[in-house]
């Protein structure tokens, strides 16, 4: 699929971008990967993790220093291009808050940026990264990101039938990421302390890892017709357990809710049912337009779910306990 085939990753020296070259480079054999990316020095860090581990292929790496916001920038990045996987988006709740026009400008302004520059360029798919924050949002970065959602399904109506395909990834905070819990916990549990701050103990979340994320784009990559949400089949946990997994006997601070936080990740709601299959490993929210055609598109191995089905994290059938967590907190 990704053989001999250009790559671009936007906010490619993240998290996940980051992960996500290592993995194309492990297991595929791509022409070029280009990262498109604000931050030089960030871009230098990368290059050099790639040179020690990959030495043979860092001459396949492009490193473009851009910015979502400029359309001039990336039709430049996008020459030639065969896949866009779009990371790029200002994700910090309290930064979005306190600076809601460049949470606008970055995540819905770049997002459009991307969809034309794709369609301008004739890249052949698009898979933009969303989080269960777009979801019935409450603080304004989860506002943008179902707004950059909405866009990237629409794109498909303009692309046409043989144009750029655009699809979704939603997952929520993964596990021992940039911004995450784990390292917060982790670092204060360095620091010889024996009590741990939880915003409510009855605070419920998914467990996602970042191979886990990765493998649900290059599913989404190889098999998406356009406007699918790909989301994860995947456990929950409760925050209190994961203290707990990371320090046995801690005591725990009730904090309170943050401004813009939920108790619970929702990742599919009950309005979004009607149109969602359920797979072995994933659930797919199908489009709902003229232009989607279902006997065309749909992956026929689904299976509808009930009317009335939400996907959230209180309410999931998979579970992790403390002993559970303890031993994934290993695997990261």
């Amino acid at each position: 699929m990704l053989n001999d085939k250009v790559v671009l990753i936007t906010g490619g020296t993240g998290s996940f971008g980051e992960k996500f070259i290592f993995r194309l480079l492990r297991e595929y054999n791509p022409k070029k990967i280009i990262v498109y990316s604000r931050d030089e020095y960030k871009q230098d860090l990368l290059k050099k993790k790639i040179i020690s581990t990959f030495p043979q292929s860092i001459e396949k790496i492009r490193f473009f220093i851009g910015d979502v916001k400029d359309k001039d920038r990336l039709n430049r990045a996008f020459e030639n291009v065969d896949y866009v996987v779009h990371a790029a988006a200002m994700k910090q709740v309290p930064a979005c808050e306190y600076n809601p026009f460049e949470a606008i400008k970055t995540n819905i302004y770049g997002a459009q940026n991307i969809i034309d520059a794709a369609i301008d360029k004739k890249v052949n798919k698009v898979i933009a990264l969303s989080t269960d924050k777009a979801v019935n949002p409450i603080n304004l970065y989860g506002g943008t990101k179902l707004v950059s959602d909405k866009l990237f399904i629409s794109a498909n109506s303009y692309s046409g039938g043989n144009g750029t395909v655009f699809s979704i990834v939603r997952y929520g905070n993964v596990a021992g990421s940039r911004g995450s819990v784990i390292p917060f916990f982790k670092n204060i549990i360095q620091s010889g302390q024996n009590k741990l701050p939880i915003t409510d103990e009855r605070m419920t979340r998914f467990w996602i890892t970042l191979d886990q994320g990765i493998d649900l784009v290059l599913k989404a990559l190889k098999e998406s017709k356009g406007g699918e949400t790909y989301i994860s089949k995947i456990p929950s946990f409760k925050i209190s357990d994961l203290a707990n997994a990371m320090l046995e006997g801690c005591e725990l601070e009730n904090v309170g809710i943050r401004e813009g936080e939920k108790l619970h990740e929702v990742m599919i709601t009950k309005d979004d049912s009607r149109n969602t299959f359920e797979y072995n490993n994933h659930y797919i929210i199908y489009p709902y337009f003229d232009w989607w055609d279902s006997e065309k598109y749909l992956i026929s191995t689904g299976k509808a779910v009930q009317e009335g089905f939400e996907y959230n994290s209180s309410t999931n059938s998979k579970w992790l306990n403390a002993y559970e967590l303890k031993k994934a907190l290993k695997n990261l």
